[in-house]
């Protein structure tokens, strides 16, 4: 291990292949995974924290140029130089499909978040849409005049952006089957795009150095970020959509863009670093060399996300300033459905390559097309476990007692279930473990009789569950709430009505009804007030704190507007707190 001053620390050096690296990819949802591509034409599977080779998988003839790894961490897809794409079923240990109708080398390979789609991009210019089940291509889009170099799926599967060498990039409707916009702007090729995961927010990365920032409803620049770096290689969004990272050549640079800026810059001697992931408040970086592939570690827990105090409390004699944003302005949220999106329309085949229904040379190709599992102890504990035990489960439950033959079986059977009982267990302790830590934290503020700086340790630990435990003993006694209390209690209502767990949303819900009927009045009273004569420091004080709430209340009536329209108790909530905020109309 080798640690940087700033954070970074190279975790794990391998020998991936016989012969050169051509390609490399982490897991998205979870880190855990890193498939690596060589000019063996090989495509080899790890773990992160494994040493050895889990399995490798063969068919193609000629070197890797691109790999994927869908959501679930289950498909692996790998483009070739000669354009013919591969899709093997992991946990299968089997290869899924062969795609072929590209003319030249596969630079780019994603997978739809929710159907059985990937999307393709090449060095022949051209994007194609691929349905998996069926084996064909569904769809081409052309417009770009140059080698497609990252393709990027929208959150709620809709849109698909593309970045080209032709120094553009590209928003295609995946229904409608054309472009939407083409943005421009960038100098040089254009390497990465990635999708903000919440709002219409896209981020893309080029060789001129810059990184810029578009907006999805209005189809323009929000910021552009140049640095006197090196090309930037990739970026990553933060899970909650609060910074982007930036992978430079040896360095990692943290970015906000409402106003444009770098919160960060941690050393790390990746080189030219191929990917990045998040797991557990790490960020992973990989990058490859020769035969050999290096990951690295950045704790973010040691980072800088925002221009907000990372540690500490606020002092009493400290003048209240309005935080900067620490992420953008508010705007639409994708809308992410349950099932699998609208069918994209079929493509019009131009050539007897892409018309072709599957022949037998396809089924000659996957038969030669292999999985072979390296190391089947990491094997069935990475891709097995879940499924293994549920089918023994519902064989041991379907069969009468009578009829189980095998006593030493069921037991086995009953003994892997609690151990993955165990394993959910403990992270569950080391989860409450730290939360209990954190509100030990909270409540010896809490004890000094402090209500405003309790709330500001709980925002300090960033941990919006620690929040909410605050909050619900707070909501309960109405005379603890003051204007102060306000200013940094409300960018955490906006948070939390915009959580994916119903307790949090009903406890901003709560928190944002109180400030409203308390605070409402007074604060349009002092906003709308004539000024008064002289210097009153005690009233420009209230007026500053009045106009920053408003600010944020403005914020957060967009939020309430647009859920207003649910249905059930929150729908309730939500309308009721609307017409609250009428008044700030």
């Amino acid at each position: 291990f080798f640690f940087s001053p700033l954070g970074g620390m190279a975790w794990k050096i391998i020998t991936a292949h016989s012969s050169n690296v051509s390609s490399l990819v982490l897991g998205r949802s979870s880190g855990r995974l890193l498939a690596t591509g060589g000019d063996d034409c090989r495509v080899n599977v790890w773990s992160v924290n494994k040493p050895n080779c889990i399995m490798s998988l063969t068919g193609h003839t000629t070197p890797i140029e691109s790999l994927q790894i869908n959501t679930n961490e289950e498909l692996i897809v790998a483009g070739s130089q000669s354009g013919s794409i591969r899709v093997w079923d992991l946990e299968a240990a089997k290869i899924l499909r062969t795609l072929l109708g590209h003319k030249a080398n596969i630079c780019s390979l994603d997978f739809h978040p929710f159907g059985s789609f990937v999307a393709s991009g090449s060095l022949d210019t051209n994007i194609k849409l691929w349905d998996v089940r069926r084996k064909g291509c569904v769809f081409r889009y052309k417009g770009h005049t140059e080698a497609v170099r990252c393709l990027r799926f929208s959150p709620d599967g809709k849109w698909l952006a593309s970045a080209a060498d032709d120094h553009t990039v590209k928003l295609w409707d995946l229904a409608a089957g054309k472009i939407v916009f083409e943005f421009t702007g960038h100098t040089g090729p254009v390497n990465v795009v990635e999708f903000h995961p919440n709002e219409y927010l896209l981020a893309s990365g080029s060789s001129d150095r810059t990184v810029r920032f578009w907006d999805l409803e209005k189809f323009q620049v929000v910021s552009c970020i140049e640095e006197e770096a090196t090309p930037v290689r990739c970026v990553l969004f933060n899970p909650d959509g609060c910074c982007l990272y930036s992978g430079f050549q040896d360095s990692l640079r943290v970015y906000g863009w409402e106003p444009e800026r770098c919160f960060d810059v941690v050393l790390v001697n990746w080189g030219k670093v191929a990917d990045l992931s998040i797991c557990t408040n790490q960020l992973i970086g990989v990058s490859f060399a020769q035969s050999t592939v290096s990951s690295f570690v950045v704790d973010l827990s040691r980072v800088t996300k925002s221009d907000s105090v990372p540690h500490g409390l606020i002092r009493d004699d400290e003048p209240l300033v309005p935080p900067t944003p620490t992420g953008s302005s508010l705007r639409r949220i994708y809308d992410r459905p349950s099932t699998s999106c609208s069918k994209p329309q079929r493509v019009k085949h131009n050539s007897e390559s892409e018309r072709r229904s599957p022949s037998s040379e396809d089924d000659r190709d996957e038969k030669e097309s292999k999985a072979e599992i390296q190391n089947p102890e990491d094997y069935k504990e990475i891709f097995q476990p879940k499924n293994a035990i549920c089918s023994q489960y519902l064989l041991a439950l379907s069969t009468p007692k009578s009829a189980v033959k095998n006593q030493s079986q069921t037991e086995l059977v009953d003994e892997e279930a609690m151990s993955q009982i165990r394993k959910g267990h403990e992270t569950m302790c080391v989860v409450l473990t730290s939360r209990h830590k954190n509100l030990d934290t909270v409540r010896a503020v809490w004890s000094t009789g402090d209500i405003k700086n309790s709330v500001d340790s709980a925002v300090a630990i960033n941990d919006l569950s620690v929040v909410v435990d605050l909050l619900n003993i707070v909501n309960q006694k109405a005379s603890l709430w003051k204007l102060d209390l306000c200013t940094v209690v409300l960018p955490q209502i906006e948070k939390l009505l915009q959580s994916k767990y119903e307790s949090y949303v009903q406890t901003g819900c709560t928190s944002l009804k109180l400030i409203l009927q308390r605070f409402l009045p007074l604060i349009t009273d002092i906003l709308t007030a004539q000024p008064s004569v002289g210097v009153d420091i005690t009233r420009e004080e209230r007026l500053h704190k009045c106009k920053l709430c408003y600010k944020q209340l403005k914020n957060i009536s967009n939020i309430v507007k647009n859920k207003s329209g649910l249905s059930g108790r929150h729908g309730s909530a939500f309308r009721e707190l609307h017409l609250l905020m009428g008044a700030l109309e």
